[in-house]
């Protein structure tokens, strides 16, 4: 593994603990994806499953977009891959370039990193304009790590049906 990834401390402000978890879950996926080929990091799961490692890395710089750049920041922008809010087609790779779907993967996180560290509170309120309802920073990072971690499991599982590599 040559991906550094720091532990998050045991004890910490609330922020803090919030960022370096969010920052831990990250670089898992990373991890997860390190050292693979092209074709590996697109192999699907099982069927009738599509889920890949790559469609994975797609469908989280969509949620990092939706929530930090969209709600938390009221950017006015269409997310990466899809301009009518189909947060499944990033799953799709069919076509997809790895390198650029990484790149817009890491810049979409030092643009959430960027609107984060801006804020002056966690209690910032931000409106979820399409399903019309307000939001605090707090509750979307919690929402991210939660994201994060969910679809890390499904990294594990991935990476270990393609070279049997397990653990975090």
């Amino acid at each position: 593994m040559t991906i550094e990834r720091d532990a998050p401390p045991t004890i910490a402000d609330e922020r803090e603990m919030l960022r370096t978890h969010l920052d831990f879950h990250r670089s898992t996926l990373e991890v997860k994806c390190e050292g693979l080929t092209d074709e590996e990091l697109r192999r699907p799961s099982m069927p009738p499953s599509t889920l890949s490692l790559l469609g994975l890395v797609r469908h989280m710089a969509e949620v990092e977009r939706a929530w930090f750049r969209r709600v938390v920041d009221a950017q006015d922008i269409p997310l990466v891959w899809s301009d009518d809010f189909d947060f499944q087609r990033a799953y799709d790779t069919t076509g997809a370039d790895t390198a650029e779907a990484f790149a817009a993967w890491r810049d979409e996180i030092e643009h959430a990193r960027r609107i984060e560290r801006a804020a002056d509170s966690l209690d910032l309120v931000a409106r979820e304009r399409r399903k019309g309802y307000d939001v605090s920073l707090r509750m979307v990072m919690l929402h991210m790590i939660h994201e994060y971690a969910r679809h890390n499991g499904h990294a594990d599982f991935l990476r270990e049906g393609i070279d049997g590599t397990t653990g975090v």
